[in-house]
């Protein structure tokens, strides 16, 4: 005779997590099977290693279509982390049972496989309300909370009441049930069923309370089957990755999110004085912002807090009660004094760790090599690296973050500075998001290594038809930048052919002041740029050539839009500052000052330019405006 033991929870809850440890004890299963991707049954068993440090995720993906990802985020107080530890340290066969992502993945629409939510069921309008309503309260979320996630969690009659409870509402759903969440329900018991039949006499299954009531009252195999025959699959991989506290939270859009991470690890570790460790948090970030704040504001905020809880009828105070208290005493009665804390009081800089050796895409093993040489932290906070190009580690810095942005990797962002060291000087604010490995696994397809891969990138995106000159040029200052001497020969090239053949004078204006800036700052970074110098001096002539006729005959709209390319222009030419264009650039700007069918924006402006440099007195000047202004002519 087997026992199975349907133990629901919520994911990601203290309580939930709490209670399904003491009913694994009193248990004592033979397997354990948890909701979750089969996908990953392979590397379950690293979920035992010391240095896997939640929270973490587990990554699936199709390795020929690498933008199709779920990833499923673990917490240390998530149940199905903890039932996993468990297992594994019992030593107790563990499987996944969730419908497999290879019969998922091509089926999703692409936009929602980036986000796991594995208890998300948005064809219910929060099937809880009810309820939560019933029971006095008008949030679902703080109704569980004071339920399930704040009990001591040292009795299994929780589990028999959620099943009893989610037996009812489903009563009144099942008949909207959507096709995807039959089949899921249907795996799982496809999966029961299978170790059933191998034998184990107590079997647990942990799983999302909404799915015990469909897990308990199993249909025929045959039925089960019918649902799942029309599946095709595809190939996955499976990898741990790292995770973040912000990332799992509701605010960044995941759809089995909690409010607060670090609330509910402190329900998870600090039962005792649990409201203290909280106000104690947020008093020493609101000192680190220069916020006078005592420890009586402390003390004032945790009894306000029991004193909220007893007028709202709460045996004892959750996270609500203590956020109000902390607005009325800590933030002087205005909620937007806290929020310079929000996001390091409820998220902190927590980001899980995964070990090296781990299973990973060789891309992914690259960059943890550089960022390892590279004394390149990976935090969820944002750190700030002040480099100096002249010296190697700054400037590799510099090249490693140039790369990754080209893969799409937007670590780092450039930031403005003043004063300093100028050109040598680069200001970079880091910030790691653990969705990038869905990137590097994208990128993989380019190259085993970071260099590799966008050298590869950029030869693609030379033979894009639809690539544009300032695009490629764009790219080039990227390429130089980033040191990637196998892909500038090609751009060069590249630039070349479309410049000889862009008849639009206004295209190679855009074109001149990114290849400018190239020439003049590839030097600091100590990269070759005499390519560049070949390519100004074939593309320059060429627009002194095109300027005087694309001022004759526009409107006032296509007057401003050439007027502003042109101040870029000067601009360019002066910081260039080669002797041979300067003097061929006034010579153009004279042709287009006595040129009476220019447009008098551009020749205003190019007389302007020519008196600034001394080509013409100010009696040319008074003539030229004269006649600008004359009567024969439209004011």
């Amino acid at each position: 005779m087997t026992d199975v033991h349907l133990l629901g929870i919520r994911h990601h809850g203290p309580g939930s997590a709490r209670s399904l440890v003491h009913a694994l004890k009193a248990v004592q299963p033979d397997i354990v099977l948890i909701e979750g991707p089969p996908d990953a049954d392979d590397i379950l068993s690293l979920a035992a290693h010391a240095k896997l440090e939640p929270p973490v995720a587990l990554l699936v993906y199709a390795p020929q279509s690498p933008r199709n990802a779920v990833l499923y985020p673990f917490a240390r107080y998530s149940p199905e982390w903890q039932a996993m530890q468990f297992a594994l340290s019992h030593q107790l066969p563990l499987r996944f049972i969730d419908l497999p992502q290879a019969m998922r993945l091509q089926e999703q629409p692409e936009a929602e496989q980036t986000e796991s939510t594995p208890e998300q069921h948005e064809h219910i309008a929060d099937p809880l309300a009810p309820m939560a309503k019933a029971a006095g309260y008008s949030d679902v979320e703080r109704w569980w909370d004071h339920l399930v996630e704040s009990r001591q969690g040292h009795d299994i009659d929780v589990f028999k009441a959620m099943h009893e409870m989610m037996a009812e509402i489903r009563l009144q759903l099942d008949a909207s049930m959507p096709l995807l969440e039959q089949r899921r329900e249907a795996y799982m018991r496809k999966c029961i069923r299978a170790a059933t039949a191998e034998g184990y006499a107590r079997v647990a299954v942990v799983c999302g309370a909404y799915h015990t009531p469909a897990l308990a009252t199993m249909p025929t195999a045959k039925a089960d089957e019918a649902l799942l025959k029309s599946l095709s699959k595809v190939k996955t991989a499976a990898a741990w990755v790292p995770w973040s506290y912000e990332r799992l939270s509701y605010r960044s859009g995941y759809g089995a999110g909690i409010e607060s991470p670090i609330w509910y690890e402190l329900l998870w570790e600090q039962r005792a004085a649990l409201g203290a460790h909280w106000m104690t948090r947020a008093a020493r970030l609101l000192r680190d912002e220069d916020v006078p704040i005592s420890s009586a504001h402390v003390i004032e905020s945790c009894r306000l807090a029991e004193a909220l809880a007893a007028v709202r009828n709460i045996p004892v105070p959750g996270l609500p009660e203590y956020n109000d208290a902390a607005i009325s005493v800590l933030g002087y009665g205005n909620a937007a004094n806290l929020q310079i804390i929000a996001r390091r009081w409820h998220f902190g800089d927590r980001l899980g760790s995964v070990p090296e050796e781990f299973p990973a895409a060789p891309l992914q093993q690259d960059l943890t090599a550089l960022q390892k040489s590279l004394r390149l932290k990976v935090t969820a906070e944002e750190k700030t690296y002040d480099l100096d190009l002249r010296e190697p580690l700054d400037r590799s810095r510099s090249q490693l973050l140039r790369r990754l942005r080209l893969l799409g990797i937007e670590w780092g962002t450039v930031a403005k500075h003043s004063g300093g060291r100028g050109t040598f000087h680069e200001v970079w604010r880091l910030r790691w998001m653990p969705e990038f490995v869905i990137s590097l696994i994208e990128a993989s397809r380019f190259g085993h290594t970071i260099e590799q891969a966008a050298v590869s990138l950029i030869a693609e995106r030379i033979g894009n038809d639809d690539a544009t000159l300032a695009s490629l040029i764009t790219l080039l200052e990227d390429a130089l930048f980033a040191d990637l001497a196998d892909a500038i020969g090609a751009l060069v090239s590249a630039i070349e052919n479309r410049a000889a053949l862009a008849a639009d004078v206004l295209q190679l204006l855009d074109a001149l002041p990114p290849l400018v800036n190239v020439h003049r700052y590839g030097n600091v970074r100590e990269t070759d740029v005499t390519l560049v110098g070949a390519i100004l001096h074939s593309l320059v002539p060429r627009i002194f050539v095109g300027i005087p006729p694309a001022a004759v005959g526009i409107d006032d709209d296509a007057a401003k839009i050439l007027w502003d390319k042109l101040i870029a222009a000067d601009r360019a030419l002066g910081v260039l500052g080669v002797e041979e264009f300067t003097t061929a650039w006034r010579v153009v700007l004279l042709r287009v000052a006595r040129n009476d069918a220019v447009h008098p924006l551009i020749g205003g402006y190019a007389s302007r330019l020519l008196y600034d440099a001394g080509m013409i007195e100010l009696e040319e000047l008074t003539r030229l405006l004269a006649m600008t202004l004359s009567l024969g002519n439209v004011p």
